[in-house]
């Protein structure tokens, strides 16, 4: 039985986001470059080239280029695919404080990746917006 949740309130309320420890970058490489895929977070492939995010470390190990470090949030909620909102809500929230956020929908969970130096307050309002739906 699949247990992920579609209602906007249920999700907010149990966000319950950790930071995954480490760094991670995003990088464009091309699509023809072979890449060990244990290392790698996220893979997305456009026309223009891949786009992955992998450990900093790694990343340097690779000899990849890259701009930025961010930090990992994942949400401990089991959203699904069909949920309605949630990206909005979170945005929203992140966007009164100015910090940039990309989220990446997985099966089981959402990720949120924020430059490092915010991880903690960004922690702080989701835990805040989650509190609301108490």
């Amino acid at each position: 039985m699949d247990d992920a949740q579609t209602d906007l309130k249920d999700i907010l309320r149990k966000l319950n986001p950790k930071k995954n420890p480490g760094i991670f970058i995003y990088s464009k490489i091309k699509n023809s470059i072979p890449l060990p895929m244990e290392d790698v977070i996220f893979y997305f492939r456009e026309k223009e080239g891949s786009t992955l995010i992998v450990e900093k470390d790694k990343a340097n190990a690779l000899k990849l280029n890259y701009h930025g470090s961010f930090s990992w949030i994942t949400l401990g909620v089991h959203t699904s695919l069909n949920a309605i909102g949630l990206t909005a809500a979170i945005s929203d929230a992140l966007s009164k404080y100015k910090i940039p956020c990309n989220i990446v929908a997985a099966y089981e969970h959402d990720h949120l990746f924020v430059p490092v130096d915010l991880a903690e307050k960004t922690l702080g309002i989701l835990r805040d917006l989650s509190r609301e739906y108490h």
